[in-house]
């Protein structure tokens, strides 16, 4: 039995790698205890990504800031 879901081929799964590999390298390092974000929102970030139909890994961060970097959104909010 073969896999027909699209994000699941072999060229998702190598984006799906590339991707990992982006926000790992600039936010895995990070001691997950002092920072907004977890390890679950970096493979949820990708996984979002890919199934959006993206091609290619360009933008991933920009995109993991915007919607899954929880500090940039609390530094964004205006508080009364």
């Amino acid at each position: 039995m073969t896999n027909s879901d699209w994000r699941y081929s072999e060229e998702r799964l190598k984006l799906r790698e590339q991707c990992l590999k982006v926000l790992l390298n600039k936010y895995g390092k990070a001691r997950i205890n002092e920072v907004s974000y977890s390890t679950q929102d970096i493979y949820e970030c990708v996984d979002t990504w890919i199934s959006q139909g993206n091609k290619l890994s360009n933008g991933i961060t920009a995109y993991f800031n915007a919607y899954f970097n929880h500090e940039n959104k609390e530094s964004n909010q205006v508080h009364p």
